[in-house]
């Protein structure tokens, strides 16, 4: 490829709505890849254009960056995702985001009668003690998303 159709971090930053710290960062992480100049200077190919598109829309429904580079393993890290590679990364989220569209309609529905009964008591509290299945457990904190386990 001509240096010329190169792209520099700003004009990719620019391009892309993302700051240079975080094209550095997600360089970092490998989900976009650079070349140098003999100064050093990062450059991009075009494809890191449409790379991070697809980070910042997976990102923006709640995809962490951890379950994004999984999805793109099988991307040549310099290379756009192809129509097919696209379907299998979607196809690969869809299960985590009907989870969170759940648990959001939940927490939706359960604010709504929430708001005026004045309990204060996370004890009786459907969004954080939902049908008390924490209660055996003793006093203290309760779990807002019931199916996610701590992290210990």
């Amino acid at each position: 490829m001509d240096r010329r159709d190169l792209l520099t971090i700003g004009e990719v930053a620019r391009r892309s709505g993302v700051a240079p710290s975080a094209l550095r960062y997600y360089e970092s992480l490998g989900l976009v890849t650079s070349t140098r100049t003999p100064g050093d200077r990062r450059r991009y190919e075009r494809a890191a254009l449409r790379r991070v598109a697809v980070i910042r829309a997976a990102q923006r429904v709640g995809l962490s960056l951890e379950e994004i580079g999984a999805a793109f393993e099988g991307v040549p890290v310099d290379a756009a995702p192809t129509r097919a590679q696209w379907t299998r990364m979607s196809a690969r989220w869809r299960p985590a985001l009907e989870r969170r569209i759940a648990d959001l309609e939940r927490v939706r529905d359960d604010l709504t009668g929430c708001i005026g009964c004045g309990c204060l008591s996370l004890q009786r509290c459907r969004l954080y003690n939902p049908d008390d299945d924490l209660g055996d457990e003793g006093s203290g904190s309760r779990r807002l998303f019931p199916d996610e386990t701590d992290a210990d």
